[in-house]
């Protein structure tokens, strides 16, 4: 699992500054770059959580950043932070880079924060996600498995209100198995 951080990209020190200040509290780890191709130097190095990346930078703009982002690091949560905020630029940040969130300067703290770990939540919830399908998915290739090498192995019996039926196993065993299951799962 990555650990919770988030990479600030913003031609502006002092906007990198204050957004530290801004996040300065939250439990996790920042990561900071002047220009896209900082940013995107750190990506390849950092597992980052979430990307914020103001629109207006030399060279790349923040769109097309955030639209490599996506290509390249499609996990990663991304935000953009403007000062030039327009409908077109709204439009094709989302569009192209398939933005979360869409904040204007200057920025309320406490919506900066909000919006911050809520992306960080969404992240570790497709993380898990993420997680829990690859379990199933080995799950069901092993039934396939089994399956081949015993055939019929997988089949259940059901009764008329669908439960499943187990001709072979005893009531006392059920209920041994079941107060085991719920042992593990307390």
């Amino acid at each position: 699992m990555v650990e919770n951080s988030i990479l600030i990209v913003d031609d502006e020190p002092n906007i990198i500054a204050a957004l530290r200040r801004t996040l300065i509290d939250e439990q996790f780890r920042i990561y900071s770059a002047g220009d896209a191709s900082e940013g995107l130097k750190i990506l390849r190095t950092h597992p980052v959580n979430v990307v914020m990346s103001d629109e207006k930078m030399p060279g790349i703009s923040g769109s097309e950043f955030l639209s490599i982002v996506k290509r390249d690091f499609p996990d990663a949560i991304r935000i953009m932070l403007t000062g030039h905020a327009s409908v077109d630029t709204a439009m094709r940040a989302v569009n192209e880079g398939e933005i979360y969130r869409f904040l204007t300067k200057p920025w309320e703290d406490l919506d900066l924060r909000f919006a911050v770990q809520a992306a960080i939540e969404k992240y570790n919830l497709e993380e898990e996600n993420r997680r829990l399908l690859k379990i199933v998915r080995n799950q069901a290739l092993n039934l396939k498995l089994a399956e081949r090498q015993f055939p019929g192995i997988t089949k259940l019996d059901r009764d008329r209100d669908g439960r499943i039926l187990l001709p072979d196993v005893s009531e006392e065993e059920i209920a041994e198995i079941i107060s085991r299951c719920e042992a593990d799962y307390i």
